[in-house]
């Protein structure tokens, strides 16, 4: 069996969902192959920590509500439009064409065809309610050929950006420069207390193109959160940069993106559980041994817990890295002797 392969049934057989060929075939490539015992051991640490919290099942009422808000959700959708409807014949026969050389080649020139027009027509709709629902402010703003150096600009949030380009805090002020693209370029200016600032960094942490860019944006949230600045309430705005900084920690490629990511969401391990499984995630499975090493020591306040003693019991295993193994024992230690 391939790797590929091997990862898809570790789940399954973790679960015992595996049927015995596959389990043998499984056990026999696991004893000769390191990648996946290591792969495995993740998987199992996973299971544990998952199984550390109650399975709840939800209210009946809950349920009910949720199949018929989705019914009538499914019943407020617009009919198809004649494409649509060809579209959907063109997939339904398509296998049936599989022999017919001549019949495929005319299926896929009408596909292009139908394509094109749908295209065109998509393209004219959007142009039409971008034009139609652009804010104000956001148009007077682009408009503006100059904004004054001491001038903080306070407007919403573009409704139709495209990427954010640069982020440049101006020394010993408060104030941020965002610039972004819309369908044309622009340029936001304000303190960072200003939502449309705020949701342009939001935005430009997930900038796939540009590293700098992102590792701007999750510095700035990640300052503000350990300066306890709009980012320990309950409110959505809070809510929603912790997310961005859990996403960033777990997803960016850049290791110095995660390790931002990471100090931004010290101050909340010991409050918030999903800011605490994050964490742990990270321990697990982050390649920079700099930014696991970084994890154990915020996991302090919180050492004592079961899942984090469950997982930092995994990584003094299993973990390639011997300086992060003996942190791990040397924590487990310390839990021991307090109890």
């Amino acid at each position: 069996m391939k790797c590929t392969e091997i990862h898809e049934n570790l789940v399954l057989a973790a679960y015992g969902e595996l049927p015995d060929d596959k389990a043998h075939l499984l056990a026999t490539h696991l004893s000769g192959c390191p990648q996946c015992r290591e792969e495995q051991n993740q998987v199992m640490a996973l299971k544990t920590l998952a199984s550390a919290y109650p399975m709840h099942e939800p209210d009946a009422n809950l349920v009910a509500r949720s199949r018929t808000r989705l019914e009538e959700s499914l019943d407020a959708f617009p009919p198809k439009r004649w494409y649509d409807r060809v579209a959907d014949w063109m997939t339904r026969t398509a296998t049936g064409l599989q022999a017919a050389p001549a019949a495929a080649v005319l299926l896929l020139v009408a596909g292009a065809g139908l394509g094109s027009l749908g295209g065109y027509e998509y393209a004219a709709r959007r142009a039409a309610n971008f034009a139609g629902n652009r804010p104000a402010a956001v148009q007077a703003a682009a408009d503006s050929a100059m904004v004054a150096p001491t001038t903080a600009v306070t407007m919403g949030t573009p409704s139709e950006l495209a990427t954010v380009t640069g982020i440049v805090r101006r020394p010993n002020s408060n104030v941020v420069d965002v610039s972004y693209n819309e369908v044309k370029p622009g340029h936001l200016v304000g303190t960072l207390e200003n939502p449309g600032i705020r949701q342009l960094l939001l935005e430009a942490s997930q900038n796939g193109t540009s590293s700098e860019v992102r590792d701007s944006s999750v510095s700035l949230l990640a300052s503000e959160c350990r300066t306890g600045h709009g980012c320990g309430g309950r409110d959505v705005q809070s809510t929603d940069i912790r997310d961005t900084l859990m996403v960033s920690l777990r997803y960016d490629r850049s290791a110095a993106v995660r390790e931002k990511a990471l100090e931004g969401l010290q101050p909340f391990v010991s409050e918030d559980m999903e800011v605490r499984n994050a964490l742990l995630e990270a321990l697990l499975n982050d390649p920079d041994a700099h930014l696991r090493a970084a994890a154990i020591s915020m996991l302090e306040p919180v050492e004592a817990d079961t899942s984090v003693r469950q997982v930092l019991s995994t990584v003094a295993l299993s973990d390639q890295n011997s300086h992060i193994r003996t942190a791990s024992r040397l924590v487990l230690r310390r839990v021991s002797e307090i109890q």
